[in-house]
């Protein structure tokens, strides 16, 4: 009988740590995506390169040409997932399921969604100087979306409503900090995407797209690099 006991009280703490394990992954997992810009490719096959990066520094021998001299843009946000959801709603309640309380759209979950850019952009003939801003998307209807370019900096650690510097998300967000907003142009894909995708289209040195992919909508703003 012991033998048993000890055995089922294993199984038991198993299964907790397996279902801990399932409740720390968090819903809305962060993600990221990038494009690098205005860069050369130099050849050094078989050369040792030293490429530094934020997080880690290696030296590796290329095998090809190795591209140099290039300047990020970044977009960081919460990837929410559908899971079955009517995500957009329609009418007077168009989008505001995803707006949460909150006077425009995080487009994205969590965080407020950001973009980091090493390089000025022009975004409906408004400069984007280098430096880090919030991304907000406005939800006017189906066919109208527009685009929020903020100097609005987030809260990164939970929601602090007593903190009217940052935001949670898009929680106490006002206009007054817009650098630039751009309409949107929406496309229907023939496929239900599951989990928000923001990312960059049509990429060239001199600029290319923002794309923001959910369920069967893209939604899209071109952007130049600026001189």
């Amino acid at each position: 009988m012991r033998g048993k006991s000890i055995a089922l009280i294993t199984a038991v703490l198993a299964a907790g740590n397996f279902a801990a394990g399932q409740t720390q992954r968090p819903p809305s997992p962060a993600g990221n995506s990038a494009a690098q810009v205005g860069g050369t490719y130099v050849e050094g096959r078989g050369a040792l390169r030293d490429i530094t990066d934020p997080k880690v520094r290696v030296l590796f021998a290329t095998r090809g040409p190795l591209y140099q001299g290039g300047k990020w843009i970044e977009i960081t946000s919460g990837r929410p997932l559908k899971r079955n959801r009517d995500l957009w709603g329609s009418g007077e309640d168009y989008g505001k399921a995803l707006y949460a309380g909150a006077p425009i759209w995080r487009a994205g979950a969590n965080v407020s969604t950001r973009l980091k850019t090493e390089l000025p952009l022009m975004i409906n003939g408004k400069r984007i100087p280098v430096g880090d801003y919030s991304l907000f998307i406005e939800l006017k209807s189906k066919s109208t979306w527009t685009l929020v370019v903020s100097t609005w900096a987030p809260q990164t650690e939970f929601y602090d409503p007593n903190n009217k510097e940052a935001l949670w998300g898009a929680y106490g967000y006002t206009p007054d900090k817009d650098i630039a907003r751009a309409p949107m142009k929406l496309e229907t894909l023939s496929h239900a995407i599951e989990q928000l995708t923001w990312n960059f289209a049509d990429m060239s040195d001199s600029g290319g797209l923002l794309t923001i992919t959910w369920d069967r909508i893209m939604a899209s703003v071109a952007f130049k690099v600026a001189g």
